[in-house]
């Protein structure tokens, strides 16, 4: 969505404000419209006369405050969703880059990062991805939060103490994986798992791996996630059975700058979406987003996983 007016000095932060503002919400679209809010605000501000010394840090307290602000509002709907929350996956095909206002994605915000600040409070999360994420120091971090130096360091603290405390271990953002190497090993994967070859997919598995599935209760997913190796490789190799069966098709991508896949149906239509999270050369987590509503972003949405209303989701 593009800002009307803004300028070009601002345009040239929408990368950043973007990673921010999704790394908050976990939408690309309300990601979307938070930064154009943002760039509404300081369109306003400057027809006002109101002098903006530092626009970066302008933006960037705009954004982290209505991410806050978003969040707090959609709190009741968290609480309330169907089975497994994953965010909205950003999605770039394997052989071209994406555009810029993805970019800084790919050093940050993979889905196994932002399914961990799903046990954080707003301020808590904006808090903890800034220091985490972008490095930001505590007298930055206050400044953007409005909140003390020694008040962030606190928080910063409870997060990590709540994050621990979800059964999920403290990890900072993994460094992405060299783009041939997790580019190879993800193709070893999808073929083992398309040839249903189940000692060749617990070769890549970590021991710890999970397996997450976000349908929302409106598409086949994982109705909890799974843990156990050998029962995570077995799910695999059914659910890419199907795929057959469906006459679905996947093709390799990159999502939240990890390797992954998407699938489509035969129509070409989007069916789902299959994140890698891969560390010491093991695959340490497989996070598979199906619920329509956070598709469409992608194009056509299929029905091929659609549930009847009232079915459950899944295994």
């Amino acid at each position: 969505m593009a800002a009307t007016g803004v300028g070009a000095d601002a345009e040239r932060y929408r990368s950043l404000l973007f990673s921010i503002a999704y790394g908050m919400t976990g939408s690309v679209g309300d990601a979307e419209d938070i930064v154009q809010d943002a760039f509404l605000g300081l369109t306003r501000a400057r027809r006002a006369g109101t002098p903006v010394a530092n626009l970066k840090a302008y933006l960037t307290t705009s954004v982290t405050r209505l991410g806050i602000n978003h969040l707090s509002s959609a709190r009741v709907r968290r609480e309330t969703y169907v089975g497994d929350w994953l965010p909205e996956p950003v999605v770039v095909a394997a052989d071209r880059p994406g555009p810029a206002e993805r970019a800084e994605l790919s050093e940050s915000l993979s889905m196994a990062f932002l399914v961990l600040l799903e046990a954080l409070s707003p301020v808590e999360r904006a808090v903890f991805m800034l220091r985490e994420a972008f490095g930001y120091g505590y007298p930055e971090v206050a400044r953007v939060t409005g909140k003390s130096e020694a008040n962030c360091r606190q928080i910063f603290a409870r997060a990590r103490r709540r994050v621990a405390s979800g059964g999920q271990p403290v990890r900072t953002p993994s460094a992405p994986v060299r783009r041939a190497e997790g580019e190879e090993l993800a193709r070893r994967f999808f073929e083992a798992a398309e040839g249903g070859d189940l000692d060749g997919l617990l070769g890549m598995l970590a021991p710890d791996v999970v397996f997450r599935g976000d349908g929302g209760g409106k598409a086949r997913a994982l109705a909890r996630s799974v843990t156990d190796p050998r029962h995570v490789a077995q799910l695999l190799v059914g659910g890419f059975r199907r795929v057959r069966i469906l006459g679905a098709s996947m093709r390799a991508a990159w999502i939240n700058g990890r390797p992954g896949a998407v699938t489509y149906d035969a129509e070409g239509r989007v069916a789902s979406v299959v994140a890698l999270d891969i560390a010491g050369g093991a695959i340490r987590a497989i996070h598979a987003v199906s619920n329509p509503d956070k598709l469409a972003h992608l194009g056509p949405v299929s029905d091929i996983g659609r549930l009847p209303e009232g079915r459950p989701t899944g295994p």
